[in-house]
């Protein structure tokens, strides 16, 4: 307490030794610097805290809505009735009319052998295979076809969209097993 007390001492003896002018400075000077402490400390984080909300605040929102899309999914899933191997055989073949998916079955699997078959085909295919045949992918040997899709596009000098990809290739999905055959 002695040493604080000795340097409180100094410190005023040092300002009276000062000008008016000198003290008057050196008073707006701590001013300034308290002001500045202050704004650094109280006001610039709660600051940046609500400049930064709106984009925080759509990116929770998004974020809110997917995690809410995949609960009402796995519901559904959760909801629907199983089917029997013979129903879900039949979904998948009435889900596959085109030439470019051929299905061969193997006990409770399918094997599913693709030829240049477009991307969004494919994932379509897929979710409704998923969703209405009830048939689960096991295995995936895909590679990207070397052969175009058809562009209807008649101008040559334009790049084909990117989305213009098609997939060789054979996919194994497992039927469900519940019930045998259905009557």
């Amino acid at each position: 307490m002695t040493a604080l007390n000795a340097i409180r001492a100094q410190a005023l003896l040092k300002w009276q030794t000062l000008s008016a002018r000198e003290q008057r400075g050196l008073t707006v000077l701590g001013l300034l610097l308290g002001v500045w402490l202050f704004y650094a400390v109280a006001v610039a984080p709660a600051l940046n805290t609500l400049r930064n909300s709106d984009p925080r605040r759509a990116q929770i929102g998004q974020q809110q809505a997917h995690m809410l899309a995949l609960q009402a999914q796995a519901q559904a899933l959760k909801a629907r009735t199983p089917l029997s191997r013979d129903e879900a055989l039949r979904s998948l073949q009435s889900l596959t009319p085109n030439s470019q998916i051929q299905l061969n079955v193997q006990g409770d699997r399918v094997s599913a052998q693709l030829k240049a078959v477009p991307a969004a085909t494919l994932a379509n295919w897929l979710t409704q295979a998923r969703s209405q045949a009830q048939a689960l992918p096991l295995e995936a040997h895909l590679t990207r076809s070397s052969g175009a899709i058809a562009n209807t596009n008649t101008n040559a000098t334009t790049a084909p969209p990117a989305n213009n990809v098609a997939w060789d290739g054979t996919l194994v999905l497992r039927l469900p097993n519940r019930g045998g055959a259905a009557n």
